[in-house]
């Protein structure tokens, strides 16, 4: 059955395309180690809510937007492999100097089951 890694991170409003370029970046790495989707969003349509909302749960700042994205793997085993040889790549580490257009310290993150996949 499929599995899911969705992530909800700020990033600053003016890192926008350099976010979108990173994130273009890692996909088709990625899908080379068994992703089999790679979905990035930027939000535009977050409302406020009276407990909790998206821009709360990351504490995102006045200057920032949500990014809500997946990654979606066959299976667990597959994405726990894959996962684990994205971050031993050496494309995917960091260059010398170079700051990630993203806030990594309130990034949320995990792993799901899939529990209804309904298709039009």
């Amino acid at each position: 059955m499929a599995y899911m890694d969705g992530f909800v991170i700020p990033v600053p409003k003016g890192n926008k395309e350099r976010y979108r370029e990173v994130a273009a970046f890692a996909a088709p790495i990625f899908i080379e180690y068994g992703a089999l989707r790679v979905v990035e969003c930027w939000g535009n349509d977050i409302k406020i809510g009276k407990t909790n909302d998206f821009r709360t749960a990351v504490i995102a700042e006045e200057d920032e937007e949500v990014v809500f994205s997946w990654i979606e793997w066959p299976d667990k085993a597959t994405r726990d492999a894959g996962a684990e040889k994205v971050m031993k790549d050496e494309r995917m580490q960091p260059k010398e100097g170079e700051d990630m257009p993203f806030i990594g310290a309130r990034l949320i993150y995990g792993g799901f089951e899939m529990l209804v996949d309904a298709k039009g």
